[in-house]
């Protein structure tokens, strides 16, 4: 397996263990590709919930651009329920777990299609 392989496992343990969520594996795959070199890189793979700044971002470059959401309150929301799903006071949020449950939430996942 490559290093990329490597991470869907984490990737998909996470899901089951943190958030009690049964991922789809191949829209996981899909995500993960889509977040590009990120994924390699310590702080970019990783998403700080406590800062608003870095919601911004996943709101306005992922849900608006990638995702094609318009921009309302229900973007934010969604935002801290994932985190809050994933646990607030875990320090290691995997940018591609966020992103795998933002696009379930919103039911887009079409997008990777």
């Amino acid at each position: 397996m490559g290093k990329r392989d490597d991470l869907i496992v984490k990737y998909a343990d996470d899901l089951k263990t943190k958030c009690k969520m049964t991922p789809d594996l191949a829209l996981l795959t899909k995500v993960t590709i889509g977040c590009g070199p990120s994924i390699y890189d310590n702080d970019a793979s990783t998403v700080a919930g406590s800062d608003e700044g870095e919601m911004e971002t996943i709101k306005r470059n992922f849900l608006i651009k990638k995702l094609g959401l318009p921009d309302s309150p229900k973007l934010a929301e969604a935002i801290n329920a994932v985190i809050d799903t994933y646990g607030r006071s875990d320090r290691n949020k995997y940018r591609a777990v966020v992103y795998y449950m933002l696009t379930k939430h919103f039911g887009k996942e079409a997008v990777y299609s």
